[in-house]
């Protein structure tokens, strides 16, 4: 409230039409060049076209199914060695300053080791994409079993609960905030990284469609990929959101939006 009157803000596009519209003027006034950056009719122009000749779905399909593979693998190693860590002293000695030195090493710069380690086939791309999602994963769900609240152990111990059950009753549940967490992170971060796997030798994919155009100056479909990777991992995030609702319903600090 402003002086007694309610304060109206702009509602959240807003902002983002009021930038593509100063963008499409500035193409059309010739102040921005298509080979530095094409105006937003032409990457809708380019999307359609691409839509039209099954171009732009069969490159759209190869990518997801690197993101899925390399997700699914990541997030599974990533959520034992947590829990193995997370659950053991001698699970954590053996596990977790392996994953602290493999983590601080810029992951990036493993590519050229994975293509002489894999070749220049799609295990490399997957198996990039699945070391960068295990990090995340690993880091948020180790942190949140060791972050359950005591007491809570200490209650279901003295009910009789058996160290089975204690994990799966207790411990788990405690902890799946902090697994959701780090899928989140791994969902943005695989998509990242599958921007760079794509980079390696790729026929097919968004990235194929990226280099293919940077070749030929088409920054048209370079914005469109771009604005697709972007489309992609908001989709993906707001999954995780919406699953974390349903998981997390039953805890007392949680307020549905």
């Amino acid at each position: 409230m402003t002086n007694g009157k309610a304060l109206h803000l702009p509602p959240r596009w807003a902002s983002p039409v009021a930038l593509a519209l100063i963008w499409e003027a500035a193409s059309r006034a010739g102040l921005l060049p298509e080979r530095v950056l094409a105006a937003p009719s032409a990457v809708i122009l380019t999307a359609a076209n691409l839509i039209a000749n099954g171009e732009l779905a069969a490159n759209l399909w190869v990518s997801l199914l690197r993101v899925a593979a390399g997700l699914a693998i990541g997030v599974t190693v990533g959520s034992v060695l947590a829990l193995t860590a997370g659950l053991s002293r001698l699970g954590e000695r053996l596990i977790d300053p392996q994953m602290q030195m493999l983590r601080t090493l810029p992951l990036l710069a493993l590519v050229p080791l994975f293509i002489v380690w894999f070749g220049i086939g799609e295990t490399p791309k997957v198996a990039l994409i699945a070391l960068g999602c295990s990090f995340p994963v690993y880091l948020n769900l180790f942190n949140g079993v060791r972050s359950v609240d005591p007491k809570l152990i200490e209650a279901a111990t003295s009910f009789g609960l058996t160290r089975a059950e204690l994990i799966r009753d207790v411990v788990l549940p405690g902890a799946a905030s902090g697994w959701l967490v780090g899928l989140r992170y791994a969902l943005g971060v695989g998509w990242l990284f599958l921007v760079v796997a794509e980079q390696v030798n790729a026929s097919q994919g968004l990235g194929y469609l990226i280099n293919t155009a940077r070749d030929f100056l088409r920054t048209d479909i370079i914005v469109l990929c771009l604005v697709i990777y972007a489309g992609l991992g908001l989709l993906s995030d707001a999954g995780v959101r919406a699953l974390e609702r349903r998981l997390l319903r039953w805890r007392p600090v949680f307020v549905e939006p």
